[in-house]
This record gives C-alpha cells, structure tokens and sequence, in this order.
C-alpha cells in the first residue's frame, strides 16, 4: 500500500519543527555514519496505531513577502500542499490569529485537501479559552496541542491516521513490476524514459526541472508489461533552487513508495554527491530493491580499467550499501538501457528470495557458533535459531536469549553472512531480534 503523505504548514516560528520531531520521535536520528547524508532532513517516516505515513516539514510560510528565502520557503509549502494526502496547519495560541494565518488558510481551503487545523503552545485547559477567533478561518474545529511539552500529540496522531484507511477498498494490486526512475534533476530520469519506449514521451531540456507531471508509461520487455514511473521535476520554471529540489525530494518520496525497485540515476561528469546519498538512502530506508544506473557514460575518456575504477570508489563512499549493483549507461546513445531492466529483473527475483530455515541454520550456526554475540554486561548470549518470515524485504528473525543485548556490530556481521551466502543483491535485508519462548 502507498503511504499517506502528511505536510505540516504554517507561518514561521509556530512550531512546525518542533511538532514535526514530536511525531516521528526517534526515527529522526540517523545513527549509521554514511557519509554526506544531511542530519536535519525535511521528511521523515512515521507510525502510528500500525498505519505508516511519511512526514514532511516545510519552511516558515510567508504568503505576501517578495524576499528571495521567504519565497522559496512559499514555493515548498505551495509544493507540499499539492502533493499533500492531509495537511496539518499549524497556528500559534499564544500569538493569536494573524493576518498571515488567514493568507495561508484561503490558500488551504482552495486546495480542496483535508485540513487538521492545530493550535499549538496550549500547556493546559486554560489555553483552551482562547480558540474561538481560528474557527474563522472556516477550517472546521480547531485542535488545541502542545508540540513542546508532548499535550494531545497522541489524540492528534489518532485524528491523522483516521483519515488513513488501512487498505484501498478491495482494490487488487497491479502484479506488474514498477519500476521507479529517480535521482536529481536533470541526470537523464525522462530521456532514460523516452529511451526505454522509443518515444519521446516528456519534455526533455537541459534546465533542470522542467519536466511536467509523471505518467506512469508501460514498458513491454521480452513478453511482461513493466511499469516505468518517472519523477517529475516542477510544474513550471523556477529561478529558486532549493523549491526545485525539494519538489524533487517530494516527487522521489512518493515514487519510492509506489515502486518495487527504485533505479536511481547518477550523472557520470558529476559522480555520487550529497543529494544522490540522500535518495538512496530514503529508497533503502523504505526497503526497496535498488538498482544505481550511472549515466552520461559516453561523456566520460575511459580505457578498459575506467569502469572498474569508477564502481570501486562508488562503493568505498556507500560503505554498508556496497551491496547496491552498479551499472554504466547513456540514455542519449542508448547503450546498456536494457541492460538496466535485466538488473532491475535479477533484483526484483532477489528480494522474494525464501531461504528454507533448516539451510539458515545449517550455514549460519556454525559462524554463530565460532563468533557467540559478546555482552558488554558480561551476561551471556545465546542466538538459539534463525528463520525468515518474510519475503519483500526480506526479513530474518532470530530468536535468542537477551536480544536487547545485541549491538549494531554484531547486526552487521550476521547481515554479512547472509550476504555472502545467498547474495541478496540490490535488496536491503531486516533482521529482527526475539526472545526464544522457553529461556528466562
């Protein structure tokens, strides 16, 4: 099922952010130590009540202003209200109602999206007094809430995830491979497309953003249709950098959720930058098959070597996602394009791997065995047995004495030996720790 996407929007300094980290809690913190990926991060996932919904965090809002920053900041929350399945419109209790605050909610009510009007920084029942003035905003009961001190959160994420349904009303899920095509702007996402089906389907130019709204293409391949979903870049022009990439950011996200395998683009002259770690990462995070397609390969002097050189130091800056394949394109000459959707195939076969558990034990017991977890505590850990109890992602459960006592190193090691013994290649794996029934 595709996640809900929920924009949190308002005027500066009501609390976005602070409500923003309030709801996605500790999933925030990025604890791994790949390089180059940003720590304060505009969209986060969350969960709550067993419904998933991604989170995204715009800029302080500033309908009128003509200063460069205050528009950008409107252009991503104009973005984020587009793209938005519910709205959480943020207003301050303490500040009252503003001119501003009525700006932003005729834009909202224009919108035709559901719309949480919250009043945040109301500590107690008294607060409560003052919220009379924001049902003239004509966005229903406002919803008094403290982001600070943590007051309604829970009651809050309830009125959320009301307007998320668990399923989609008995509609049967396409069986069809989609593939998402993603990367920054302009590193080829539409011409790969338009390579692919031997048309051109989308206006492709050399500024980035200016593809128009995606329409998933069918692709036709050796007898199966597969369904090639192109992230767009802005609706229009725009002069103001940061509102380009985080429509793309926006894009990307709701791509990634709706894609089997996620084919992120690189561009050759340009090698694996900041942004290009971020999208891998949120496709990974969402436990997608991932293939990296580097493309523009026919702009690059090479030798036979170069390839080889160019995929080592790619893998050495993914670090624990060297596990990703690497493949070198031109969607311009067209080389190696199908190549692509044979890789994308052999991923989309890996990550519905079953391995039978009488195999799991028999090869990984023994490693278990000569390398025993260590408890910096000193308590002893036993890891009884491993089974997987889940195909796409692939997860492994393992059920073990004192699972709390299981560190991030030990994790990685066990991840490795599943990966050197059934490869799982382009797919990121979940290993989960429990308590085996009968120990104490």
């Amino acid at each position: 099922m595709v996640e809900h996407l929920v924009a949190i929007v308002g005027r500066p300094n009501v609390g976005k952010s602070t409500l923003f980290n309030r709801i996605v809690g500790e999933r925030s913190a990025i604890v791994h130590d790949l390089p180059g990926v940003t720590r304060d991060r505009h969209y986060a996932r969350a969960e709550w009540a067993g419904k998933q919904f991604s989170l995204v965090d715009t800029g302080g809002f500033v309908p009128a202003s003509e200063d460069v920053m205050e528009t950008a900041i409107r252009e991503q929350a104009q973005i984020a209200i587009e793209e938005a399945d519910i709205i959480l419109f943020l207003v301050d209790a303490k500040d009252g109602l503003l001119a501003s605050d009525r700006e932003i909610a005729a834009i909202l009510r224009k919108s035709s999206k559901p719309v949480i009007l919250v009043v945040n920084k109301v500590d107690g029942e008294k607060g409560e007094a003052g919220l009379g003035d924001f049902y003239s905003l004509g966005l229903g009961d406002p919803y008094p809430a403290s982001a600070l001190g943590g007051r309604r959160i829970g009651d809050l994420l309830d009125l959320i995830t009301e307007k998320i349904s668990p399923g989609k009303g008995g509609e049967e899920e396409d069986p069809r491979l989609k593939i998402a095509i993603i990367g920054k702007p302009n590193v080829g996402k539409s011409s790969l497309v338009n390579a692919l089906l031997g048309k051109a389907r989308h206006i492709v130019t050399s500024i980035p953003g200016t593809t128009r709204d995606p329409i998933d293409a069918v692709l036709k391949y050796q007898g199966d249709e597969l369904i090639l979903v192109d992230t767009a870049g802005l609706k229009r022009r725009s002069k103001i950098k940061e509102s380009i990439e985080f429509y793309s950011t926006v894009r990307t996200l709701k791509s990634i959720e709706r894609c089997d395998v996620a084919l992120v683009l690189l561009d050759a002259e340009q090698g694996l930058e900041h942004q290009d770690l971020r999208i891998i990462e949120t496709a990974v995070e969402r436990k997608r098959g991932v293939v990296i397609a580097v493309n523009k390969w026919d702009l690059i002097e090479k030798d036979a070597l170069t390839a080889k050189a160019y995929e080592k130091a790619l893998k050495e800056r993914l670090r624990q996602y060297d596990f990703l394949p690497v493949i070198f394109i031109s969607a311009l000459t067209r080389q190696r394009i199908f190549k692509v959707i044979d890789l994308v195939r052999t991923v989309d076969a890996e990550q519905r791997k079953r391995i039978p558990t009488s195999d799991l034990n028999e090869l990984l017991g023994t490693e278990i065995r000569q390398r025993p977890p260590h408890s910096k505590s000193g308590k002893e850990i036993k890891v009884n047995y491993v089974t997987q109890v889940k195909i796409k992602p692939p997860v492994f459960t393992f059920f073990c004495n004192n699972p709390s006592l299981i560190d991030e190193g030990y994790r990685r090691f066990l991840e490795n030996r599943i990966r050197d013994h059934y490869a799982f290649i382009g797919v990121p794996l979940v290993l989960a720790f429990k308590r085996k029934g009968r120990d104490r």
